[in-house]
Parts: C-alpha cells; sequence; structure tokens
C-alpha cells in the first residue's frame, strides 16, 4: 500500500504543470508539453514586433493545453468550437492546443503568432478595430500566406459577390465554413490597406487611428480615402482578381456534382428505359404469335365446317 502511494506521489509530481519566463512572455504547460513551449517561447522572443506598431510592452501569458478537454475548459463557453487557439486582451493571455491538436489546428508557431499580433493591437489601440480588421491584421502579421489561396477557392465569390466589412463582422460567428472564408478575405483587406502606402506601411494609419478615434477619419488622414471608398475599392480588386478563379472552382465542382451525381442518375434512367422498351417488345411479340394462332384457329375452325358440316360434298360438275 505503501508503495502504491509512492508511485502515485511521483506521478503527481512528474504531471504538475510548469512554468517558464522569457522576456514579456511566460508560459505554463504541463511536462509533455515543455519542448513545444520552449520552441514557442524562442520564436516569441526572437520575433517580438509587429507591422505598424511599437514593440509591445505588457506581459503574456500563455497556456498550453495538454488535451482538447482542458482547452476547452480554459478557454470558456464563449469560444468557437473549431479554434485552436484563443487570446485575452483584456487580461494579456492566450490559451491553445498543445501537441494532442489535431491536423487542423495549424501550425502552431504560426497560430501563436497571430495570437500574439491580436494582444499587440489591443495594447496600442484598444478596442477600436472592429473584427474583420483585428482578424485580417493577426493574419497578415503572422505571414499566413495560405489565405489567399482561401479567397481563391471561396465559391462564395462567384455567387454572392464579395461581402461588406459589416458583413465580414457577421460572417466570423457564422461557423467554421464562413469563419474561414472571412479570415481569408480580412486578411485580403488588410494586405491592400498596407499597401497603399509602401513608405510606411500601417504605420501612419496606427498613429492616425489612436489619435482620431476612429478608422474613417484615420483613413482620410493617412491615406487620403474614406473607409466607404476603400471597401468599395477591395471589393472591385477582390473580384477582379479572385472571382474568376472562384468561377472556374464553381464550375468545376458543378462538373463534378454532374459526374458524381446526375450522371449516374442518367445511367439508371437509361437502363429503366432499355427494361421497359425491351417488355413493350416482348408484350408486341406475345401479341403477334397469339394473334397467329387465333388466326390458325378460325381457319381450321372454317375448313371443318365446309368439309363436314352439311352431308357429302356434291359431284363435280364437266
Amino acid at each position: 500500500m505503501l508503495l502504491v502511494l509512492g508511485a502515485r506521489s511521483v506521478r503527481a509530481q512528474t504531471d504538475a504543470p510548469e512554468r517558464i519566463d522569457r522576456g514579456r512572455f511566460t508560459a505554463v504547460f504541463y511536462p509533455a508539453e515543455r519542448a513545444l513551449a520552449t520552441s514557442l517561447l524562442d520564436d516569441a522572443v526572437r520575433a517580438d514586433s509587429f507591422p505598424g506598431l511599437p514593440r509591445p510592452r505588457e506581459r503574456v501569458l500563455l497556456a498550453v493545453a495538454p488535451d482538447r478537454r482542458r482547452f476547452r475548459e480554459w478557454v470558456g463557453p464563449e469560444a468557437p468550437e473549431w479554434g485552436a487557439a484563443i487570446a485575452f486582451p483584456e487580461s494579456h493571455r492566450i490559451v491553445m492546443q498543445g501537441r494532442s491538436a489535431g491536423s487542423d489546428a495549424g501550425n502552431p508557431h504560426e497560430v501563436l503568432r497571430h495570437e500574439l499580433a491580436h494582444l499587440a493591437l489591443h495594447e496600442y489601440l484598444g478596442d477600436l478595430p472592429p473584427r474583420w480588421f483585428d482578424e485580417g491584421y493577426a493574419s497578415y502579421a503572422a505571414h499566413e500566406w495560405n489565405r489567399d489561396d482561401m479567397v481563391s477557392a471561396n465559391l462564395a465569390l462567384a455567387v454572392r459577390g464579395t461581402p461588406t466589412f459589416a458583413q465580414l463582422d457577421e460572417r466570423f460567428g457564422a461557423g467554421a465554413t464562413s469563419a474561414q472564408s472571412a479570415y481569408a478575405l480580412a486578411y485580403r483587406a488588410v494586405v491592400d490597406l498596407a499597401g497603399l502606402d509602401t513608405t510606411h506601411g500601417l504605420s501612419r494609419f496606427f498613429e492616425r487611428w489612436r489619435a482620431e478615434g476612429t478608422m474613417d477619419r484615420a483613413m482620410r488622414s493617412a491615406y487620403g480615402l474614406t473607409l466607404a471608398g476603400f471597401e468599395q475599392r477591395w471589393q472591385q480588386r477582390t473580384r477582379r482578381r479572385y472571382g474568376a478563379l472562384a468561377l472556374m472552382g464553381d464550375v468545376t465542382i458543378g462538373g463534378l456534382f454532374i459526374v458524381i451525381v446526375i450522371f449516374p442518375l442518367f445511367l439508371a434512367r437509361r437502363h429503366r428505359d432499355r427494361v421497359r422498351m425491351a417488355a413493350l417488345v416482348a408484350a408486341d411479340e406475345a401479341a403477334e404469335r397469339a394473334a397467329r394462332a387465333s388466326a390458325i384457329e378460325a381457319l381450321l375452325r372454317g375448313d371443318d365446317e365446309t368439309d363436314f358440316g352439311d352431308g357429302p360434298p356434291s359431284a363435280p360438275s364437266s
């Protein structure tokens, strides 16, 4: 009994959470996540600056969850089911999945960079950024180039056209598929915005945004463009750049739908038509045989009446 208790005590100590401090970052994790947590902190310290923003100063707590159950417990019920990591700007905290995360969770280094960008943006601008800009900037800062591929494959562009920024905000809460599309389009919007000033990028815009307090006035001051004007320009550029690709994807999907769904139905119908036609031909042949048999029987009945009906036949005349 003492040996069992001793083994449990050793296991409890081995499974106790650990902590590492690097620069302004602190990571808490279980022993199985030590290598991942150390690697993540090394990256965070090495690249602790974000496009257009001054270097962040707030301390950040990174909690690496050992499994999905504890990840859900730590992020709370309000977090989306499909999230691989969540940033909490008000408490300067990030919770992310550890080694047990599925392949859909993405590259953990890219994911952490994305969440750190959220914290850096909120440290400088507070709650000023709308959701679409917040997510688009985080993807831009994390160099998530694959977002362009997602825009190219976005069939909604071919069907419904490019959404407004307000519609983009709504799509983040409409399920995993809709949210991934919104991430890609928001990323493209921030890339286009940064491209308006090739010298200063987003830095002058951020300075004006913080000073003016509204995105529209900041955009007028930094780029000489209204928010509505930029939105229209982004919609047009996105449709022009990706609409044809999305339409081609739509045509391809339509072709696959025809091959997979419609063509088997066509073959089944052809088979039914052949069976029906064979049955009709067989019925016609049976009817013809019956008609011929009936005619022969009628002739036979007629011959009987002629030869044997009213007595012996008369002598032939000469």
